[in-house]
């Protein structure tokens, strides 16, 4: 597996971690700087891809907003995921 492949599971796995905590709702503003506190910088632009991405896969809902911020939601699915629940290809489980 390439490094690429890597950072790309690590950076959904930390997105959904971010939202783990009620209400499960953030912005890719705020999930950007998220991943840059945890040691994971990226930017909006790779933020806003990976969080259509989660979509896709059922783990987010997300909507666009005027500002051009995307607001993510995390599913029940998301959820499990981000808690190690249920195994996603693509992205990484969480460790303990």
């Amino acid at each position: 597996m390439q490094y690429g492949d890597h950072h790309t599971r690590h950076l959904r796995i930390t997105l959904l971690r971010l939202m783990e905590q009620p209400p499960h709702t953030a912005n890719s503003s705020l999930l950007c700087d998220g991943c840059d506190a945890v040691g994971l910088p990226t930017t909006r632009d790779r933020v806003k891809t990976e969080l259509a991405w989660l979509a896709e896969q059922g783990l987010v809902r997300t909507m666009t907003l005027e500002s051009g911020l995307v607001r993510a939601t995390l599913t029940e699915r998301g959820l499990d995921v981000a808690r190690g629940l249920v195994q996603v290809p693509g992205v990484k489980a969480p460790g303990p």
